[in-house]
């Protein structure tokens, strides 16, 4: 025990949470069991507490607290003896045993439950193999399971690059494999570990392996990882459906969520908060190791920032190497037009990565040196209106004749060969309206533009009016690096074509001369708000 928090009020220490803050309630009720918690399940109603025993009298590893609650909770029986969950999600920080876990279950599995086939996957193959190693290092430490697999090279105990697989006399059988489109196509499986769900970015591989099991009525998926971002596409649609039921009770009563996890927006430096997302802390590591992390999370900001979150304290984030600074964005909302500061406008466009969105920004130098903000133009493309780049080229000849910014630019990228039509070089009489310049923005500039936009928005230095598309994009926007700089990924959860074109619109307009009539800070800031 490692007890470093003490509760003021009761003196009790404060320690890792054995009951995840989310969970998917039992279908049993009654009386309290003796799982322990309150719940009313019993040995007839869940393999959970046969599990445990197994583990504490063979295999001489006991499971920790909040893993004999999991165990009971998540082997819970239908009244027909099938499993109740069919999927079972668990979520809960790094290093708390989640892996390990489930070595020991797959002994139970394969020993008490076979004849079984048992897949492992994992990110990389390497990982799934250490796990697959675990159990087989479980079995062997038991006499009376380590007789039960086979002698001889490659009866029991089959090694090679992709050609692992450990076989026991029953005829249960546990292979590793990595999480791709093709791990676990084949023979039907009856139990499939997924690790590291968060890496999941499609179905594929979920597709693979859970579907495996549509000829075993008794099979059951488990995905276990710690939370992800906005890419954990499979992770976060089984979490937000699994939610619904708990929240609802409508929905998949048989796929069951645990999630071991600090609040949205929890203090990093509450123990408490730690506690929920590490049922270990203070029992097999200290909390204080977790403190220090923090605080030097929190002092760097950025992506060690986001890290922290994801894999200590178990947070979703939006994503984990975010270009904007969220805080400071959302500090920077004003209410206010653009339109007090005609004279001195900046207009930039961008396409999106997949040309399926183009957003057209304003920036405009204001009294006081702070550049303002404002979307003017957003497109998307649909079967209705046509390509996204359609409706922008023959929107934007209005648009601008409307407007009148004194600058304006594209950002040079997906849109070049889409958007022929806005190059300098072509017939500007066809669409140029009378007193705009034209502009351009090289690929040799986009990297410190968006690192001096970035910069801007967390000193203070970008107002903008709290319009929906920026503030997703500004939320959404991930780096990518390039040797020793970075910008906006255009392939990351979302589209970031209002980012790129707020902190082009913002390049120029840093470099457009005064307006002849500027209002004081004072004065500006009453028109704005209204007064």
């Amino acid at each position: 025990m490692f007890i470093e928090a003490v509760d003021n009020e009761t003196g009790e220490a404060i320690l890792g949470s054995i009951m995840p803050r989310l969970f998917t309630p039992p279908l049993v009720t009654g009386l309290p069991g003796p799982c322990g918690c309150g719940c009313a399940l019993t040995p007839e109603t869940s393999d959970g507490f046969e599990a445990v025993e197994f583990a504490e009298r063979v295999l001489m590893v006991p499971p920790d607290p909040w893993q004999r609650w999991l165990t009971i909770h998540a082997l819970e029986l239908l009244p027909d003896g099938r499993p109740r969950f069919r999927r079972v999600l668990v979520l809960v920080a790094r290093q708390n045993g989640k892996t390990y876990l489930l070595s020991i279950l797959t002994n139970y599995w394969m020993y008490l439950c076979g004849p079984m086939l048992v897949l492992g996957s994992s990110t990389k193959t390497s990982m799934a193999v250490k796990a697959w190693k675990q159990a087989i290092a479980h079995a062997k430490q038991a006499p009376e399971l380590a007789k039960e697999i086979p002698e001889g090279r490659g009866r029991g105990v089959k090694t090679g690059s992709g050609q692992e697989a450990w076989q026991i006399v029953n005829g249960s059988r546990y292979e590793p494999v990595a999480s791709n489109e093709d791990g676990g196509r084949g023979d039907p499986l009856d139990r499939v570990i997924s690790d590291e769900l968060r890496q999941h970015r499609d179905y594929s591989a979920y597709g693979a392996s859970y579907h495996a099991m549509r000829a075993r009525p008794y099979g059951q998926w488990w995905g276990i990882s710690s939370m992800g971002d906005d890419r954990s596409v499979v992770l976060n649609d089984l979490r937000d459906n699994a939610i619904t039921f708990i929240e609802t009770g409508v929905g998949d009563e048989r796929l069951g969520l645990f999630e071991w996890s600090a609040p949205t927006g929890a203090d990093l430096l509450d123990p408490r908060a730690i506690c929920q997302a590490n049922p270990n802390a203070g029992r097999r590591f200290p909390i204080s190791d977790i403190l220090a992390e923090a605080r030097a999370a929190l002092k760097k900001g950025g992506e060690m920032l986001t890290d922290h979150k994801t894999e200590a304290m178990n947070i979703r984030v939006p994503i984990l190497d975010a270009a904007i600074d969220a805080a400071a964005w959302a500090l920077a909302a004003s209410p206010g037009s653009i339109k007090t500061l005609r004279g001195s406008l900046a207009a930039v466009v961008d396409v999106s990565y997949d040309g399926l969105h183009a957003t057209l920004v304003l920036a405009a130098p204001m009294p006081d040196g702070r550049i303002r903000l404002e979307e003017a133009g957003a497109w998307t493309s649909s079967a209705e209106d046509g390509p996204a780049v359609t409706q922008m080229e023959a929107a934007l000849p209005a648009l601008l004749a409307r407007i009148k910014p004194q600058a304006f630019a594209r950002v040079p990228g997906p849109s070049d060969a889409s958007s022929a039509a806005l190059d300098e070089n072509k017939k500007r009489v066809q669409w140029q309206p009378r007193g705009v310049k034209i502009e351009k923005i090289t690929g040799a500039q986009v990297p410190g533009m968006c690192m001096a936009f970035a910069a801007l928005v967390t000193g203070g230095n970008i107002v903008h009016s709290d319009q929906p598309l920026l503030n997703d994009h500004a939320t959404g926007a991930e780096k990518l690096y390039q040797g020793d700089v970075w910008r906006f990924s255009r392939r990351g959860a979302g589209h970031c074509d209002g980012m790129y074109a707020a902190a082009g619109a913002t390049l120029l307009a840093r470099t457009l001369p005064a307006p002849a009539r500027l209002m004081s800070v004072s004065k500006l800031r009453k028109t704005e708000s209204g007064d």
